[in-house]
């Protein structure tokens, strides 16, 4: 494993970072399926993604209420005392005050379930349906369960994933990617993308493998994108607003969504609909 500076661009802005890997450029194939993939019908299809509405009002309250309630039982698990009745995921990071103690509260928030929240996970996937005009569903064949994610990022942490594409893991391979802003979703936290990223072959990306990067003493499922053969990565943050999402395809390459609030967590929702084929 060698030590490389991942140097990169969020809204023409650098930033840099140390990874830890086994770095390699790809072969000479394009891995997105051009024909009847998920966003072929979209006319966002060369970007990669979309900003879409997601909520009525009231829906949103109760998915953030589901969310707040999923995290203060997460941070009960692990004995750490708080006052729960004054908990806001606004201030999280008050509570949540060192690494190891959010390392201990995100290995059971980034691996949920439908069933652990009070929320109709499966309406947002009919209703995304509708929107791409394919078939979704909250089940994840290849891992016999549904999976949601609750992302939480502290302000001036490393509390990100690097440089990635989704689909490099098998069961992300036919998926669309849903990010949802929770709280403290802004200018200076929302998730960056790389428009367009989706169609880079791969000959001309240079990764990790899954499992092969490690930032801060932490390693990541996700490969590490470090550059591609164009240069640093420069990549944008679509900032969608309270009730919105964003559509994405598994290729699109983001990550490194570092919070810059000074003092307020980013909590964002993360969900990956796998298309029916029928």
């Amino acid at each position: 494993m060698t030590k490389k500076k991942c140097d990169l661009f969020i809204d023409k802005e650098p930033y840099s970072f140390e990874v830890e890997g086994d770095f390699f450029w790809g072969k000479e194939e394009l891995l997105f399926k051009q024909e009847d993939n998920v966003i072929s019908k979209m006319p966002w299809y060369n970007d990669g993604y979309a900003v879409v509405n997601a909520f009525v009002k009231e829906e949103f309250q109760a998915l953030k209420q589901s969310i707040t309630n999923c995290i203060i039982e997460a941070i009960k698990a692990n004995n750490i005392e708080f006052n729960e009745a004054e908990f806001t995921l606004n201030n999280y990071h008050k509570v949540i005050n060192t690494d190891e103690l959010h390392q201990k509260v995100i290995h059971i928030t980034k691996n949920l379930e439908n069933t652990d929240f009070d929320f109709d996970i499966d309406e947002l996937a009919s209703r995304f349906s509708k929107i791409l005009g394919y078939k979704l569903t909250s089940w994840i064949e290849e891992l016999q369960k549904t999976h949601v994610q609750i992302r939480i990022s502290r302000p001036s942490s490393l509390d990100i994933n690097p440089p990635h594409r989704d689909g490099y893991l098998s069961y992300w391979e036919d998926i669309i990617n849903v990010w949802i802003p929770i709280e403290g979703c802004n200018e200076n936290s929302s998730l960056p993308l790389y428009p367009g990223s989706h169609l880079i072959h791969e000959n001309n990306i240079l990764r990790t493998e899954s499992k092969g990067a490690k930032i801060n003493g932490n390693t990541y499922y996700v490969p590490c994108i470090l550059e591609t053969k164009e240069g640093p990565i420069h990549m944008e943050r679509p900032n969608p607003k309270e009730g919105e999402a964003i559509l994405f395809s598994p290729y699109l390459i983001h990550g490194a969504g570092v919070n810059k609030n000074k003092d307020v967590t980013r909590v964002s929702l993360e969900l990956r609909f796998p298309k029916i084929n029928l």
